[in-house]
Order: structure tokens, then C-alpha cells, then sequence
């Protein structure tokens, strides 16, 4: 039986007792000067974004939608081996040749030659522009041993594109630099907004300085504003300031406004984009507002109600409706009747501390943030203050280690 290791990203995998304990992210394998490379195992990741390596020994079955695997999962992180290659991450999209024919790899196939023993067999390819796809065996193509400046990232991509933006953002995290930045060239602005989101400073940085500062301008449009200033407020002052006044006025208007905050308060943690509505507003346009798809889940906790205008800093703050509270009211009741009235606000000054304990002594998942002149100028959410509670290297796991 052949499988395709690019249709293997993102399956789960499962233990002898049937429990899912983590998804494949990659396959690992010892390239040979002759010969079909053997298949050393499966990069698997587990909560908490932990990658750990399980041994193609220890796979009992590798069918549609599962990889049942027996005996213990060593939870120690996985190190590549100098003389191991990723499938997904370092093969994927490599210019080679069959005989004297161009051609890009775009998958590669592992077949079971004895039992618990995998090679790689199969290679499949496109040829120029018109992407005609061929299959070969591997032992007919030349050139994986060859350093490429410029890879492509296609294949690797399109093995990538069901997943979540933070387990992209790991799986990113954990190419070589070259390989990382090549994928966020070629990734849509929004997907790449979305994965710089998930990514330590150190990788956001890297990667928006390898971009033309125009299209850095509009990458950051795409990000949430409190997410955008975070990364301008690590990036060099000069830069920082260039890369706004690249941006549309009104994208880059909230994010000044962000910046004026120290990281260290609510203001300086707090989206300046959450739900907002009139107090003549119904129940049903309420809902209808915190239906849509791309609201994080803590921002479509709860509707802001201010007199208008309804963009942050809004007219007057008036109070917030939770949604539990709007999905047991009538669809035209007006939000106007249906406030909190026991819920005060916080100020932008406070302190992530009292922030923290905000949240935690009144069980909520959102908070909104008013200024001294009464206006609503944002929102911070759990994510937010977890983003703050965690360690700092907490997206790349190394503290999990200690």
C-alpha cells in the first residue's frame, strides 16, 4: 500500500486505547546515495504544542483519517538528526530532474516494503507552468542533494492549508529559517497576518524584515490592531514609524492609538476592535453581529452598548449585554433594556494585575475598557491576559522542557 506523505499533515493519531494524543505534522526519513530512503518515523504534535518523535516501529496502522500507533510515546521533544530530512518541510517543492526534464516535487510516496519497515518509493511531479503532474520512482530523480536558494513553497502550503493559524504557526516555527521564509512570501496577506498572530516576536520580526515594506504595510493591516502594535512596539522606532505611514490612515489609526498605551496595562492589551452597538439596536442585529465567522470567540462573548459614534473611542459607554443574555430575549427587544447594570468598567491604566484579578473575580471572558472621558475605547479578553501570564517563550515550548 502507498500513502502520500503530504495528505498524511494534520491526521490524527491515536493510541492502542483509541485516545487521540496528537496530529502528524511531518515524516522523517535518512536520505541514501543509492536506493529508496528509509522512513525513520512521524514528527507527531501534542498538546501543548509539543512535536515529539514517533518511530515508524511503532505504527501499527495508517488508514483514512488515523495513525494507530502501539506501545509508549516518548514525550521528549523532537531533535532532527543531521543525516534526517522532513518530508513536508524540506522536500516538498524541491526543483529536480528526471533524466534531463526539469521538474518540482509536489509529494513522495512511502509504501511498507517489510513489515514495519517504510520506504520511500514514489515521487510525484509537476513539469513548468501548466503543472502537468507525473509519478516516478524515486530512484529515476536527481537533485535532493542539492542546496537550493530559492525552493518554492507550494506543495508545502497546499500540505498546510486545512490547518489552524497557530498549528501553522508551529509548524513554521520549526523549519529552517530559509524554508520559513519562503512560505510567508507566498502565503495570501490575511493567512500570513493570521500565522504572525501565533508566531514569537523573534520569527514575526525575521519575517516581516525579509518583506517589501509595502507589502509589510498591508500584511499588518490584515493583523488585529492590538496584535499589529505589539509587533510595531518590538521593531526598531524608525522602522515602526515608516511601516505606518505605509498603512491605509484608517487601518493605522487604532494602531497609533494602541501605542500610546505601555505593554504592561489594559490599554496596552486590550483589541480596539470589539462588538459595539447603539442602544436602539435589537437583539436580532446583535446576534446577527456576533455570528460572524472571523470574531474570536472571547470578542463574540458580549456586546458593547455606547451612544454613537459606535467606532472605539465610541460616544458615551452605557454597558454590555452578554450573548446568554441575548439568546433568552426576544429577537426585537432593543439592547438599550437588556445592559448588565452590575458590571463597572476598567480604566486603560490599570495594571495587567488588576486586570487579572478582574477578570478572575467576576468569571468573565472580556472586559471593556473605558477612558476618563466615559468613551469605550476597547475590550481585553482572556487571550489577551494569557498572552501576558504565560512565559515569554511559551509559543516555542522550550520551557515546557525544564
Amino acid at each position: 500500500m502507498q500513502i502520500f506523505v503530504a495528505r498524511l499533515a494534520g491526521t490524527p493519531v491515536f493510541d492502542p486505547t483509541g485516545d487521540q494524543i496528537g496530529r502528524v505534522r511531518d515524516v522523517v526519513v535518512g536520505l541514501r546515495i543509492t536506493g529508496n530512503p528509509q522512513v525513520h518515523g512521524m514528527v507527531v504534535e501534542v498538546q501543548p504544542r509539543r512535536r515529539v518523535f514517533l518511530p515508524i516501529t511503532r505504527v501499527r496502522r495508517i488508514e483514512a483519517g488515523a495513525v494507530v500507533f502501539t506501545g509508549r510515546l516518548n514525550m521528549r521533544r523532537f531533535e532532527q538528526r543531521a543525516s534526517e530530512t522532513l518530508v513536508i518541510g524540506e522536500v516538498l517543492d524541491l526543483s529536480v530532474r528526471v533524466g534531463d526534464e526539469p521538474m518540482t516535487v509536489y509529494d513522495v510516496a512511502m509504501e511498507e516494503t517489510l513489515p514495519s519497515r517504510w520506504e520511500i518509493t514514489k515521487v510525484a511531479l509537476f513539469k513548468g507552468r501548466r503543472r502537468e503532474p507525473r509519478t516516478v520512482g524515486w530512484t529515476e530523480v536527481s537533485g535532493f542533494d542539492t542546496l537550493q536558494k530559492d525552493q518554492g513553497a507550494a506543495g508545502l502550503i497546499a500540505a498546510f492549508e486545512s490547518l489552524r493559524a497557530a498549528d501553522m504557526a508551529s509548524a513554521l516555527h520549526e523549519l529552517p529559517a530559509k524554508r520559513r521564509i519562503e512560505i510567508a512570501r507566498q502565503l495570501a496577506d490575511d493567512r500570513l497576518a493570521d500565522v504572525l498572530e501565533e508566531l514569537p516576536p523573534d520569527d514575526q520580526i525575521g519575517i516581516l524584515g525579509t518583506l517589501e515594506p509595502e507589502r509589510a504595510a498591508d500584511v499588518l493591516e490584515e493583523m488585529g490592531p492590538d496584535d499589529a502594535a505589539d509587533l510595531l512596539h518590538d521593531l526598531p522606532e524608525e522602522q515602526a514609524a515608516r511601516l505606518l505611514a505605509l498603512m491605509e490612515p484608517g487601518e493605522a489609526a487604532p494602531v497609533r492609538r494602541l501605542l500610546t498605551y505601555a505593554d504592561d496595562t489594559a490599554g496596552g492589551v486590550m483589541t480596539s476592535e470589539p462588538v459595539v452597538l447603539p442602544p436602539n439596536a435589537t437583539v436580532a442585529e446583535a446576534l446577527a453581529h456576533i455570528r460572524q465567522q472571523d470574531l474570536p470567540p472571547a470578542v463574540a462573548a458580549q456586546v458593547y452598548v455606547t451612544r454613537p459614534p459606535t467606532e472605539t473611542p465610541t460616544g458615551t459607554y452605557l454597558g454590555v449585554s452578554h450573548f446568554q443574555r441575548l439568546l433568552r430575549e426576544p429577537p426585537s427587544t432593543l439592547l438599550g433594556r437588556v445592559l448588565d447594570p452590575s458590571l463597572d468598567p476598567i480604566r486603560p491604566d490599570f495594571t495587567l494585575r488588576q486586570v487579572h484579578a478582574f477578570l478572575a473575580n467576576y468569571n468573565l471572558v472580556a472586559a471593556p475598557v473605558v477612558d476618563e472621558l466615559g468613551r469605550l475605547v476597547g475590550a481585553v479578553t482572556v487571550d489577551d491576559v494569557l498572552d501576558h501570564l504565560l512565559p515569554d517563550d511559551w509559543r516555542e515550548g522550550d520551557h515546557r522542557d525544564h
